[in-house]
């Protein structure tokens, strides 16, 4: 029992000392405190195996996020840029996302998984954004609101706020808005009902969003072997968007969802 008490702090201590060394090789600055130029990657271990992809996957979160065009994410210059992202890279840290679980005998120190937290240069990436075609979206961000029906093993329902049933979808779904750096808002059972949403499927056309929220309906329906299919709609500033998401599993039809309106409301016109 000893034993297991003092490996337990050491693994605490681990994660502390990791975070506060790195603090004092690169100091964080007021003028990085902007969520925009950051991001926060899972790693495995601290060194130097891990560090340079970790880096690349958190540029291309904040070339993503900033510009508010998804597309980004698979751009092969991004993929290039990622290769030379540590000359970006004002400040990192770690911190131990197993401190106080005792190591086990398959799972070394070096083997843990770490939240990495990259701040990068604002001025450096607003001119990679630049040499992309692209610039920062500087504009209000809205809160996504989900109209979402499901048809799947469990039969039909809506995805609203006062269902227990739902809460892992409400979950994924504020968790995927939030890598984008959106808020989301589920819509109660009472709004659903007044923009014709039923467990039979969500409005064909969506009402307008006001200017501080962003409507985005859609009906998923499993299909056994392929997964959750399912069509999008929303309407922004007098205009219906509208496109699909094919074989995917729920979460993955989310992030579909938030890569739409992200993109949209940004002024990059319609989804792919």
């Amino acid at each position: 029992m000893a034993s297991s008490k003092v490996q337990c702090r050491t693994s605490a201590m681990l994660g502390l000392i990791v975070l506060v060394s790195l603090a004092d090789v690169a100091p964080v600055k007021a003028a990085e405190s902007d969520p925009l130029y950051q991001s926060t990657v899972i790693v495995t271990g601290y060194d130097m195996r891990s560090r340079p992809g970790g880096f690349a996957r958190a540029l291309r979160d904040v070339l993503v996020k900033l510009s508010g065009d998804p597309r980004l994410e698979k751009d092969p210059r991004v993929a290039e840029l990622g290769k030379h992202a540590d000359s970006m890279v004002t400040s990192f840290d770690y911190v131990d996302l197993m401190a106080g679980i005792k190591v086990h005998d398959d799972q070394g120190t070096y083997d843990r998984s770490y939240n990495l937290t990259v701040r990068f240069d604002p001025a450096r990436i607003d001119q990679t954004l630049a040499g992309l075609g692209q610039h920062p979206w500087r504009g209000t961000r809205p809160v996504v609101v989900p109209v979402i029906a499901m048809h799947g093993p469990k039969g039909a329902y809506l995805v609203r706020a006062e269902d227990p049933a739902t809460a892992d979808q409400r979950q994924s779904f504020a968790i995927i808005a939030r890598d984008y750096s959106l808020n989301a808002r589920i819509p109660t059972e009472a709004e659903l009902a007044a923009w014709g949403a039923s467990a039979e499927g969500a409005p064909a056309a969506p009402p307008a969003s006001r200017d501080d929220e962003a409507i985005v309906a859609g009906t998923l329906v499993f299909e056994d072997g392929v997964g959750w299919n399912g069509t999008w709609a929303m309407r922004s500033r007098g205009t219906d968007y509208t496109w699909k998401v094919v074989g995917v599993n729920y979460d993955e039809a989310f992030r579909d969802a938030v890569r739409g309106v992200l993109r949209i409301a940004s002024g990059h016109d319609s989804p792919e």
